[in-house]
């Protein structure tokens, strides 16, 4: 699977780490920054992984802040992007089959590594489950999102 990986300052040095693991586990990584632990701006990291999931550049994404709050309430700014922060497999999971997530955020001040690649793993493993009642609710959080969404000019 292709996966857009960014991250802020904050959450550097867990991107890194997440990206030698899921480039282990046969992944394609994306790496989208940052690069340093130098400050830098959350909502940067969120436009980018939704731009390469817009662009078709990436299956899914995975965004490190410090708390994963940041950057999931700036991805969640971006059309088409369905994203969560997940302390929990079962939430990791669970986001995917039954709201069709496509963006996993993560805290790094909140985890460690071994939490972070276990929660990316359940994210990553699940599929939409595409049951009627799923499609349905899925269809009205696309709905809503289409009538804030300006058409480009």
């Amino acid at each position: 699977m292709r996966i857009a990986l960014a991250a802020d300052h904050a959450g550097f040095e867990l991107k890194r780490e997440l990206a030698a693991a899921l480039r282990h586990g046969g992944h394609e990584v994306l790496d989208l920054g940052t690069h340093t632990t130098e400050p830098v701006d959350y909502p940067d990291s969120a436009a980018a992984v939704a731009a390469a999931l817009r662009e078709g550049r990436a299956d899914r994404g995975l965004i490190v802040c410090g708390s994963g709050a940041g950057v999931s309430i700036a991805a969640n700014k971006f059309p088409g992007v369905r994203a969560a922060v997940c302390h929990d497999t079962y939430t990791a999971r669970q986001a995917v089959e039954h709201d069709d997530m496509n963006v996993l955020c993560l805290g790094a001040r909140v985890i460690g590594p071994a939490l972070a690649c276990d929660l990316t793993s359940a994210f990553l493993g699940a599929t939409f489950s595409g049951e009627e009642r799923h499609r349905r609710r899925l269809q009205k959080i696309l709905a809503i999102e289409a009538q804030f969404v300006r058409p480009s000019t």
